[in-house]
């Protein structure tokens, strides 16, 4: 079997794309992986097409041999885009690799450790205030306009059965609401990374609110990526820990710093989806910098993924995959759950468009807030094309 073709697709995903990459073999079988396309990502899919010309000709089936390969042409650069890239490929070639087992993925890595995993609703709220108009017009949710609105959210969520849900830091000033966040914006954040009174007595309502209309016994995250510094971390946690929540996700680019806002937080803390590789991943458990390591399978390449959880599992740390992504990565999050002991939940982006799972070819099964492992080879689905051309994306603004 010979790798012969590369194709990319794009689908409307509503504020942003869904992006597929499908690797074609001389035998007919075809491998499928869903990338990411955002402002972190410029140029993505061009390095996934420059790369892939390197192992056009050679036996998808030996994909850790030829993910090495991709590697070590990337060795200058590595991390960010071109990690990507090369996950991108390798996923798709551990879906021909299952596919020509006949098996489902997770059984070319020793699965499954579950049947079915359980799922908390990310970014709830986020994308209702940052795409208000879009998210009012075209999927009929009521815009979010004050604090006690999250209390609505988390009643919403609990109706829906998700068991746990994810916010991130919203204010709320004369102006209306607006996203806290710069792993999608960086307006309204300063540079310096802090937090004054105000704000912070916004997020203390906001965390409060939320736990209002989840009840007592519902998971509660609250993310706030890069936002801040240590400083403004520690009053954070300190400042929301009333409300129980499951953990705080929190992003620094230096373990030792990150370990002290553990070590001070009196919460758990969650961190490092914006992680490449277990060697990076390994300078944050020495440090024991994290109580829940999230691991993007999209970014890091399903293979190395597992070595990850295998890698946190020796330090007794539980992981979580980064999965704010559409359709396929939901089914690749899942072998990844299905693979690996160590998983905590999963993450799920229950604000989506209505067609998001007519792009594959079967639908996952969504019941009591979990969601069932497919039993299909490979991913346990394909894209389907003609429900992709249906959904073209034009390229609404991110």
């Amino acid at each position: 079997m010979r790798l012969k073709g590369v194709k990319l697709f794009r689908a409307d995903g509503g504020w942003r794309p869904f992006s597929f990459l499908k690797l074609e073999t001389d035998e007919g079988l075809s491998g499928w992986s869903e990338f990411a396309e955002g402002p972190w990502s410029p140029a993505l899919a061009d390095a996934i097409q420059d790369l892939a010309k390197h192992i056009v000709g050679e036996d998808p089936r030996q994909f850790a041999a030829l993910s090495g390969r991709l590697h070590a042409l990337t060795l200058f650069t590595a991390g960010g885009l071109s990690h990507q890239a090369v996950a991108a490929i390798e996923n798709a070639c551990i879906d021909i690799a299952a596919k020509a087992a006949g098996v489902p993925v997770h059984l070319l890595f020793g699965g499954p450790f579950r049947n079915e995993v359980a799922l908390y609703w990310s970014h709830c709220g986020s994308f209702r205030v940052r795409h208000a108009d879009f998210f009012e017009r075209v999927l009929g949710k009521e815009r979010i306009t004050k604090v006690a609105d999250f209390r609505r959210l988390g009643e919403e969520a609990i109706a829906r059965g998700y068991r746990a849900v994810k916010t991130n830091p919203v204010a709320f000033g004369s102006d209306g609401p607006h996203l806290m966040n710069p792993g999608f914006s960086v307006e309204r954040l300063p540079f310096e990374r802090t937090i004054d009174q105000a704000t912070l007595r916004s997020f203390v309502e906001q965390t409060a609110a939320i736990r209002d209309g989840l009840g007592p016994d519902a998971g509660h995250m609250f993310d706030v990526n890069f936002a801040y510094r240590p400083e403004a971390l520690r009053r954070i946690a300190k400042a929301i820990a009333p409300s129980r929540p499951t953990w705080l996700e929190a992003d620094l680019h230096d373990p030792g710093a990150l370990a002290d806002v553990r070590s001070a937080a009196g919460i758990p803390v969650a961190s490092l989806e914006s992680i490449y590789g277990r060697r990076k991943y390994r300078a944050y458990l020495d440090a024991r910098a994290t109580d829940v390591a999230i691991i993007d399978i999209p970014w890091n390449g399903f293979a190395e993924g597992v070595r990850i959880a295998n890698l946190a599992e020796s330090y007794e740390v539980n992981v979580a995959p980064h999965n704010f992504y559409g359709p396929l990565a939901d089914l690749m999050s899942l072998q990844f759950c299905a693979a690996v002991g160590n998983v905590a939940i999963m993450e799920h982006e229950g604000d989506d468009v209505p067609w998001k799972y007519d792009l594959l070819t079967k639908p996952p099964i969504i019941k009591d807030g979990c969601m069932a492992v497919p039993a299909g080879v490979g991913w346990g689905a394909e894209i389907n094309e003609e429900a992709v051309a249906e959904h073209p994306w034009r390229g609404m603004p991110l």
